[in-house]
């Protein structure tokens, strides 16, 4: 098998690393129908880790790749492709390899980054994981930690005085004593509140504050400070939403999956 796997790797690789045929969606196809041709039917997942790991155990020694992989401006999604590594590790507890060598997850991964930092290829966040981890630069403690901060409870909503509400930015959150009801983020806070207040664009919270009224809701606001930047309130609101699974963002997500 392994020499099948070489060979198609070979053919594949256009003079590009290992981890670059890994890692490009174009490329690993390629491989992985090569692969199919040659005789080989295991998983994505055992043909991609054999390749990995035959290039860790120098069986591609000889092997020296002519063309170099870099993206400009990888600081400005580096930081969605970490966090994106993190809840993939602590919700399946698996390995960046195997995320990238497994399609089904390096799917997920790429649509929690680009939740994070919109406007990247797959390759783009899969890549910046990638150079984290050879510079030592891919954190191992959870995300939680490195980002969230402790909620201010701020009570019912009915008792809320909104103008003494704080102009910071951060991640905001309704909910009743029996679940949470939405998720955001916004850069001034109390100005998205209030707009909720009068009017939410989130229709189904919209109609669900026309029919229940305020008297039961809660809110908790996550402050972040002023030198934070957009892709860590996204990576915030991502994290806050994964652990409190609130109605309408899970509404939302469903109705846009499925006109996907």
């Amino acid at each position: 098998m392994i020499e099948k796997i070489l060979k198609a790797f070979r053919i594949t690789s256009q003079g590009f690393s290992v981890d670059r045929v890994v890692a490009d969606p174009k490329l690993n196809n390629k491989f992985l129908e090569l692969c199919r041709k040659a005789g080989l039917h295991e998983p994505a997942l055992v043909l991609n880790s054999t390749l990995l790991n035959a290039r860790k155990s120098r069986r591609l020694s000889n092997y020296r790749a002519s063309e170099r992989t870099s993206f400009p401006n990888l600081e400005k999604y580096r930081f969605a492709s970490e966090v994106a590594v993190r809840f993939l590790e602590m919700k399946y507890r698996v390995s960046l390899d195997q995320i990238i060598c497994h399609p089904d997850l390096a799917k997920e991964f790429d649509e929690t980054a680009a939740r994070i930092a919109p406007g990247y290829t797959p390759l783009q966040y899969r890549w910046a994981a990638l150079n984290l981890r050879k510079k030592r630069l891919l954190k191992p403690a959870p995300v939680g930690r490195l980002l969230r901060p402790k909620p201010r409870r701020l009570g019912l909503v009915s008792k809320l005085n909104v103008k003494k509400l704080p102009s910071k930015q951060g991640v905001y959150v309704f909910y009743t004593r029996k679940e949470a009801l939405y998720v955001g983020q916004a850069r001034d806070l109390r100005r998205r509140i209030s707009q909720h207040l009068e009017h939410s664009d989130c229709k189904g919270l919209a109609w669900w504050f026309w029919e229940n009224g305020f008297r039961k809701v809660f809110l908790d606001l996550y402050l972040l400070s002023s030198h934070a930047d957009a892709e860590k309130r996204r990576a915030l609101e991502r994290e806050v939403i994964e652990n409190l699974k609130p109605r309408f963002n899970l509404q939302y997500a469903k109705r846009r999956s499925n006109n996907s």
